[in-house]
């Protein structure tokens, strides 16, 4: 049963804290780790919602359990009174959804965005009126139809499709799998976005198809590519050229490794009558970047949008090498007195070490830097304080002297 609501017909196991651990998890991060449960009461199944306490016995909260995830539990309430089922599942995306469009986020957003919408491991794109679903753990993929069930209440969608096809599912003991939730539907889409259009492939794009995160940030570019000859590296479908070029840029040059994605960006760039001022190569931008340096290539602004440099923390120093380096040659693709836009979206590389990587780029360019903007996710992403990963994106914007 996909809602498993047949677990109240026994009673609830329980967990038990260690006695020394507890102070992240109290304080409210959702996840508990296998090593810092202690005692258990009961039997639980990969899945199934359990109850846990603190060592001394008093009620921590209730969650989904996996005994072959390092991630043991996580949890979806602290009130000991609230019951796990369909309905939970319906009032917590309802109440997301009232949340989005309080702050504005109304035609595409982040419906869900996992542990800070108190819905751990689950991800829910809205763009307009279709619905992209990831359900990372499978203590909530068991939930999924009750998930489905309530968007299709809540706004009669058009669409919904699901794109589990990501590595972290294993580690859940889950398949990598993507289709349809919903009736059928042309998943090449149009979407909306600060006055532009741009076509989305739900189907094969990177993520859910579409970066809404950095929605907010496409706008923040908006004085300072005026009359400028632009050069955006790792463009994908061309979003912040296209609005280089819709806030009145002179020239507009993206490059991306996957053709596909300089396809659709040159697509855009039709979709919004910029095809005179937006061109778009595909190539290898680090490659390309390096080259053009040594010829002594400049442009008024340069952006950088890289993608992660690692998923993992084992890898982490190469994350740092890999922002250093294309940030450096970024810099020197840049005028004395234009701009570079930045940007990591690792969770890996935290806020201060992304700036700390950003100054030895520049001390190693021989270049001062005058910071301008320095934000980060879209808030339909919103972020809890007590849980750093909820915090993954950094986007900088500096004069380069």
């Amino acid at each position: 049963m996909i809602a498993g609501g047949n677990h109240y017909f026994c009673r609830m196991s329980k967990f038990f804290l260690r006695k020394k651990i507890g102070d992240r998890i109290i304080n409210g991060h959702p996840w508990i780790f296998g090593n810092e449960l202690g005692d258990s009461e009961g039997t639980a199944d990969a899945g199934d919602i359990v109850e846990v306490y603190s060592y001394s016995g008093s009620f921590v909260g209730k969650g989904y359990y996996n005994p072959a995830s390092q991630i043991r539990i996580r949890l979806l309430t602290r009130d000991k009174n609230e019951e796990i089922n369909d309905e939970f599942f319906y009032k917590a995306i309802k109440s997301a959804w009232e949340y989005r469009q309080q702050i504005g986020y109304v035609e595409n957003c982040r419906l869900i965005f996992g542990e800070a919408d108190q819905l751990p491991a689950l991800i829910i794109d809205k763009f307009n009126d279709y619905f992209v679903i990831q359900t990372l753990a499978l203590g909530i993929d068991k939930w999924k139809g009750a998930i489905v069930a309530a968007l299709e209440k809540i706004f009669n969608p058009k669409g919904i499709y699901e794109r589990n096809d990501v590595p972290v599912r294993e580690l859940e003991g889950l398949p990598q799998q993507k289709g349809f939730l919903s009736a059928p539907f042309d998943t090449n889409i149009i979407l909306n976005e600060n006055g532009l259009k741009f076509h989305v492939d739900i189907v094969n794009g990177q993520k859910t198809g579409y970066f809404l995160d950095q929605q907010d940030n496409r706008r923040a570019i908006q004085h300072i590519v005026k009359d400028a000859n632009v050069l955006e590296a790792f463009c994908y479908t061309g979003t912040f050229s296209m609005h280089a070029a819709h806030y009145g840029a002179k020239s507009v040059l993206g490059l991306d490794i996957s053709e596909n994605a300089v396809n659709t960006a040159r697509r855009n760039a039709e979709l919004n009558g910029f095809e005179d001022i937006c061109k778009f190569d595909a190539v290898n931008a680090f490659d390309v970047l390096k080259k053009w340096v040594t010829e002594g290539k400049r442009y008024d602004v340069v952006m950088l949008d890289p993608p992660a440099f690692t998923k993992s923390r084992e890898n982490i120093q190469k994350a740092i090498t890999g922002y250093k380096e294309i940030n450096l040659r970024g810099m020197k693709l840049t005028k004395p007195g234009g701009f570079l836009v930045t940007a990591s979206c690792t969770n890996l590389v935290p806020p201060e070490m992304f700036l700390d990587i950003i100054g030895m780029a520049a001390k190693d360019a021989r270049r001062k830097l005058r910071q301008v903007t320095w934000q980060t996710q879209a808030s339909d992403h919103p972020i809890l304080w007590n849980i750093p990963t909820t915090q993954y994106l950094k986007f900088l914007i500096v004069q380069v002297l």
